[in-house]
């Protein structure tokens, strides 16, 4: 495959580009002008998600030496303080973002929990039932949760969940959709391991088999990919590791210490001899936890001003001590002067202003079932299972869905009902049951040609027929045990912090205050490895381009 070097001998002699390119020399610098660049090349990029992590707690840590380690980054790299997810904030789209450099309307990834029409049940091997099926890519995707069973295994049982899988006729054949399959377009890990000699890839996530997409359509993408479930039962203590934040750190432990094995020359469980891989990351749940928390427990935020409450402050200095372990691994293996390391999030949390928080129950669901748009005792999808688990096998096939945290996504049962269901919901605006709590300046129901615009055409049936975004601080849930959640486009949602740092970079401490999205790393990443970005099918899809100060057309 092409790949493309930043620099010659007649760029560097050019005055002016020697200080706009010296910054970018690191993504393709060879042995024979490293003497002319005055570093080493870029062969290794860390990638790393602390889920939860606002712009504003970025500003906040570094600002007040909470977070030194992040701060020491940032010192030497480039903070992005106008980062934004591409208008979805699940971890899916959040992280989708991140590897694939795509959008769901490109990648295709809406939520763990979403709807695909063109699908047949898990238990239909021959496609010959409906099709449109609940898919559920989340803990219950290991074996583990066959037929509900507990989740016993650390790794998930060590196996996918058959009855998570469902099936799509492909050319004839009635085949079953992996999570590696259901994802539309291939990843950083793919486009690396294809086109960089040698390459080896990890990665570390939350779901043990959920996470199988980060593979790629090739199923083939990462070379170590750590199955680690923190929805499994920690047999310490009985309970799973998102119970309470301290909890979570236990888990997210696990993580640090995969990357360190990869670090070391080991794979992630430290058993065998491996190269360091050329990209590797993996996400931290533990801010997530302590976010979502209630304010009367200590969690979340004390004001608008994202004052961290007691469990995110811990949280918050927790994550800068792993990261301090991570980087002086790096250094003591003598690999910090040749690995780019990117600090972000998949996803915010809202809101952070616990004043604006409304929790009066999915208000949504109801007034779609009540008006017999989706079933009127919520019987559809996997909502409705013999066991009452999904991912048990039994769910109801053709149903429509919906899915709903701070926000809505409507996959109608009947697409034909779009304007009679889009006339309810805006009739049904305010928060008075069973309104929508959508009347206000920030919110929307997006449907029709501006939904197909930003997300894809609901026709070709992955993309939902309506996306609700309430007024910001409404949670769809009457739960008592949180405060805040993410999978919307609330601004606490989206708004996260990015940090990077490029070993010798010539931007050192730099801020950029240019609006950006998160699908503007992928790109990145593949630059800082000298590899054409139009290599990832979103970037070209979508025309993603790589960060500011990373982008070559730029200059």
């Amino acid at each position: 495959m092409k790949t493309i070097r930043i620099g010659t001998r007649t760029q560097i002699a050019v005055g002016v580009g020697v200080v706009l390119l010296a910054g970018l020399y690191s993504a393709g610098a060879t042995a024979g002008d490293e003497h002319d660049r005055g570093h080493e090349s870029v062969k290794h990029v860390l990638l790393i998600s602390f889920d939860g992590l606002h712009e504003q707690d970025v500003a906040r840590c570094v600002g007040s030496n909470a977070c030194p380690n992040l701060a020491l980054l940032a010192k030497s790299g480039t903070t992005y303080t106008n980062a934004h997810t591409p208008g979805l904030s699940d971890s899916f789209p959040g992280l989708a973002a991140l590897v694939t450099g795509g959008s769901p309307k490109s990648a295709g990834l809406f939520y763990d929990v979403s709807y695909d029409r063109t699908l047949y049940a898990p238990s239909d091997t021959s496609c010959t039932g409906k099709q449109g099926w609940n898919v559920v890519f989340d803990e219950t995707t290991g074996i583990d949760g066959e037929n509900g069973g507990a989740l016993t295994h650390l790794d998930g049982g060590g196996a996918f969940n058959p009855q998570a899988i469902p099936h799509a006729l492909l050319n004839g054949v009635c085949t079953p959709v992996y999570p590696h399959n259901y994802v539309k377009t291939n990843t950083i890990f793919e486009v690396v391991k294809h086109n960089v000699k040698g390459a080896r890839t990890a990665w570390a996530d939350k779901h043990a088999w959920g996470y199988d997409w980060l593979n790629g359509p090739s199923g083939k993408g990462v070379d170590d990919l750590s199955r680690t479930e923190i929805n499994s039962i920690d047999p310490a203590t009985n309970t799973n590791y998102t119970d309470v934040y301290t909890h979570t750190e236990q888990f997210d432990n696990f993580h640090v210490q995969s990357l360190i094995n990869e670090i070391d020359g080991k794979d992630s469980t430290g058993q065998s001899s491996a190269d360091v891989p050329t990209v590797f990351g993996t996400n931290f749940q533990t801010l997530s936890v302590a976010q979502k928390a209630t304010v009367a427990t200590g969690g979340g935020y004390l004001d608008a001003s994202f004052t961290p409450g007691p469990q995110v402050t811990n949280a918050i200095a927790y994550l800068d001590n792993a990261l301090g372990r991570i980087v002086s691994e790096l250094k003591q293996r003598n690999l910090y002067s040749s690995t780019a390391i990117i600090v972000t999030a998949k996803h915010g949390q809202s809101p952070s202003d616990h004043s604006k928080l409304v929790k009066n129950g999915d208000t949504l669901s109801k007034l779609l079932e009540a008006n017999n748009y989706l079933d009127p005792n919520g019987n559809f999808g996997q909502n409705s299972t013999k066991s009452g688990n999904l991912n048990d096998g039994t769910g109801l096939v053709g149903t429509g869905f919906v899915q709903t945290d701070d926000v809505g996504l409507i996959w109608l049962r009947d697409q034909s009902q779009l304007p009679v269901v889009v006339k309810t919901l805006k009739d049904n605006l305010s928060c008075n049951a069973p309104g929508i709590c959508a009347d206000g300046p920030q919110a929307y129901v997006l449907y029709g040609p501006q939904l197909a615009g930003r997300f894809g055409d609901p026709a070709r049936g992955r993309t939902p027929d309506i996306i609700v975004q309430p007024n910001p601080g409404v949670i769809y849930t009457s739960s008592t045990a949180k405060d805040e959640e993410h999978g919307g486009n609330a601004p606490d949602d989206s708004h996260l912090g990015l940090v990077i740092y490029v070993p010798h970079g010539h931007h050192a401490g730099r801020t950029n205050d240019e609006r950006v999205l998160t699908t503007q790393v992928a790109p990145t990443i593949l630059r800082l490895l000298d590899l054409e970005p139009d290599l990832l099918h979103s970037v070209t899809i979508e025309g993603t381009r790589a960060l500011p100060e990373f982008d070559r057309e730029r200059f």
